[in-house]
This record gives C-alpha cells, sequence and structure tokens, in this order.
C-alpha cells in the first residue's frame, strides 16, 4: 500500500491547504497524520499523529517546517510497524471532518471587517501569494502586521504607521510589498509611496 503524511490532524482540513486553513480558522493546534491511502480524499485510516500548537504569531511558512520535521520523524517508525506486522490502523471518525479547500483569488483579497481574521489572514497567506489590498490601482501585498488599537470606518488608515481600522479592532501593517518591488518595512514603503492617515485601502 501507500502511505501519505498529511499535514493536519485528520479528519479535520482533509485535502490541499491544510496548514493556510488551519490558521485562517484560528485553529489553536493542528498536527500530522500518517495515513494509508485509497481511494477517496485523505479518507485513508491512520497509522500514528502528532500535535503542533498554533501560537498568536504562527505564520504558514513556520508551520510548515515544524509539520515537515514532525511527519519525518513519525513516517519511520509507522512504516516499520506496517513491515513488521504490527501497526495499528484506526478508521478516521465520522464527526468533524472539514475540507482544506486550495487557496484562491477570493481567499487573498484583505477585508477589513475584522482585525483577527486579518491577522490571521495575513500569517496564513505570507509570503505566497499574499494577502493583499488596492491603493492607487496598485495591488499591495501585506506579509507582516501586529494587532493594534484605534477605530474607524474600516478599511482606512488611522496614523503615519499604517495603523488600519477594521470593523471590530484595528492592525498595524509592518512589512509590505508592491508589485514587482522587493518586502520592505512599513516605514520604507511609506517614503517612496505614501498612504497618509484618512486614506481608504480597498
Amino acid at each position: 500500500g501507500c502511505f501519505n503524511i498529511h499535514a493536519s490532524l485528520l479528519p479535520r482540513w482533509r485535502g490541499a491547504a491544510p496548514i493556510h486553513r488551519a490558521i485562517l480558522a484560528g485553529d489553536a493546534e493542528t498536527g500530522v497524520t500518517i495515513m494509508r491511502m485509497e481511494a477517496g480524499l485523505d479518507t485513508g485510516p491512520m497509522l500514528s499523529a502528532g500535535r503542533v500548537p498554533i501560537g498568536p504569531e504562527t505564520t504558514t511558512p513556520e508551520l510548515h517546517d515544524t509539520l515537515a520535521a514532525l511527519g519525518a520523524r513519525l513516517i519511520v517508525p509507522a512504516i516499520d510497524a506496517v513491515a513488521e506486522g504490527t501497526a495499528v490502523e484506526t478508521p478516521q471518525p465520522e464527526a468533524g471532518v472539514t475540507y482544506a479547500a486550495k487557496i484562491g483569488p477570493e481567499d487573498e483579497r484583505i477585508d477589513w471587517a475584522d482585525a483577527v481574521a486579518v491577522d490571521r489572514q495575513i500569517r496564513a497567506l505570507t509570503p505566497r501569494p499574499g494577502a493583499w489590498f488596492l491603493h492607487e490601482g496598485e495591488r499591495i501585498k501585506v506579509l507582516a502586521a501586529v494587532p493594534a488599537h484605534g477605530s474607524g470606518e474600516p478599511g482606512t488608515v488611522l496614523d503615519g504607521q499604517l495603523t488600519v481600522a477594521c470593523g471590530h479592532g484595528a492592525i498595524r501593517l509592518t512589512r509590505l510589498q508592491r508589485p514587482g518591488k522587493a518586502p520592505v518595512p512599513a516605514r520604507d514603503l511609506l517614503n517612496g509611496f505614501p498612504i497618509p492617515a484618512g486614506t481608504r485601502l480597498g
């Protein structure tokens, strides 16, 4: 048979983008499941699993590397157990099934409704494909941000540090990238591409 290192705690986040979806959903933890492959999408029986926390600053690249290392540690004893005939294969529970759809364009544009959700979106999509907003016709990627204080109309820049009001809360954009240019800290971007307080980001 064939075996797979799947980057989630199955049956949660079956499918193509389990790491991104776990961060987007605000999951407190995720992990790796060693599973036997079958015809269904990530539906096969489980041989073992390991858990890792998702912190408030965890990004997709960081979580990917952590899960890759965990998967490498888990796969060898799992395959050894199969070879020795001692493996225990546990069917996935029917409760708790979710699907991790591939990240698409509809996931990338920032909706300034909720600062917590925007923070998760930025951490989940950095550095590629990247969460973005429109300003002066340019699609500006946001690669890092931190929670902030402030209030105003959603999408409105509140100060000279790129603090942006959301429907709930506010967020400060700290690392950005213009099309065709290198990622830079917010202050460097603002030096050559002003986004003054009061600007409404699209």
